[in-house]
């Protein structure tokens, strides 16, 4: 066997331990003899899988009591919807939210809000192709506004909120997708924060939904469609429908493989010291640069370009050949990007440094 180095943004990397332990466990689940894959949502065993999996992610993110974790499926796209309609029907809501658009992620829960509510945009970093955080020190935001939205990482453009915006005593609802459980997070910040887990927690298919109990329409919302109303999947405790087992039960894999890693702190430090190998290669390169500014770098996404089309085509048809897989950047940006998630080893990265100073010795 002979695996690569995947720097895919998803479905992405997972770690080996977790995938070679799946796979002895694929044909015979700790001994009921069926896979997880098969056995029913509402057996005893499905339960302590889903209960084991919440209880580790609150362990990992220090998950407030009076927050509720729903795994959903219908990924982000699904809760662009959601949001508003769940948080747009609260007591006293006026129906208005405002949101920060920093790439193609936000913009499309923008335009997916405005089907239901009145949502606007309040900052962008557009004019520079998002290639920047605007300041979010002192927004416009609307003393009715609902809450306040945002992409706390970009995938596609590789920034990130090293400072989350003054929302100016509105709820903050983040998407953070890409940097989900990549570092320490402070949950109470937020009054909504979610992710779907195919870029850096699991299989494509879920979203994890962390919710403010006091955010959660108590009663039927009869104009909504039940399966985008939060407060039936919280009373069946996310197995309202048949969930996507496989990918609850992955990423209650992920969340013990992090907690052998030393948790948040211990992965963060680990990521950390990723990025900074990459990103010390680009700052000192003369053919490769980075496109974001610099104190606005994800850990997690990585874009970089050589300024000529054909030779951004070179690099990752050669990359490919030398066993670096999906370093081609988004269709809407082009030129590259490295995802380096949690699971990617320092080991790939260091790889992919070698290869790219090998390339620009050559060209």
């Amino acid at each position: 066997m002979s695996r690569v180095y995947n720097f895919s943004a998803g479905p992405a990397v997972l770690p080996e331990a977790v995938l070679q332990e799946a796979a002895d466990e694929m044909l015979d689940y700790r001994g009921c003899g069926m896979s997880v894959n098969e056995m029913s949502h509402r057996s005893q065993m499905f339960q302590d899988i889903i209960d084991e999996a919440e209880a580790d992610l609150r362990d990992l993110m220090g998950i407030p009591s009076n927050y509720k974790v729903l795994f959903l499926q219908g990924g982000a796209h699904q809760q662009f919807a959601a949001i508003p309609l769940n948080l747009c029907k609260l007591p006293g809501a006026s129906g208005k939210a405002d949101y920060i658009n920093t790439g193609m992620w936000s913009k499309k829960a923008l335009a997916e809000a405005k089907r239901f509510i009145d949502a606007q945009e309040i900052a962008t970093s557009a004019d520079k192709t998002f290639s920047y955080i605007p300041d979010c020190s002192d927004l416009p935001v609307r003393e009715d506004a609902d809450y306040v939205y945002i992409c706390e990482n970009n995938t596609i453009y590789g920034t990130v909120y090293h400072e989350l915006p003054n929302t100016k005593g509105k709820i903050l609802v983040s998407d953070v997708s890409s940097m989900f459980l990549s570092q320490p997070v402070d949950v109470s910040k937020y009054g909504v924060i979610y992710g779907g887990v195919q870029k850096n927690v699991g299989p494509a298919g879920l979203a994890i939904v962390v919710v403010r109990e006091d955010l959660i329409p108590e009663d039927d919302l009869a104009d909504v469609p039940i399966m985008m109303q939060w407060r039936p999947q919280v009373n069946a405790n996310s197995l309202y429908n048949t969930p996507n087992c496989w990918s609850i039960y992955m990423c209650g894999k992920v969340f013990k493989w992090l907690k052998s890693q030393g948790g948040l702190e211990g992965i963060y430090q680990h990521n950390l010291a990723k990025a900074q190998v990459l990103y010390d290669y680009l700052d000192a390169s003369e053919l490769f640069k980075g496109t974001v500014r610099k104190e606005d770098r994800s850990l997690m996404n990585v874009p970089f370009v050589t300024g000529d089309t054909d030779l951004d085509a070179l690099f990752v048809k050669e990359s490919k050949a030398a066993g670096l897989e999906n370093l081609k950047g988004h269709r809407s940006v082009g030129g590259m990007r490295a995802s380096i998630y949690n699971a990617m080893p320092i080991e790939g990265v260091e790889a992919l440094v070698a290869f790219m100073k090998d390339f620009e010795a050559k060209h």
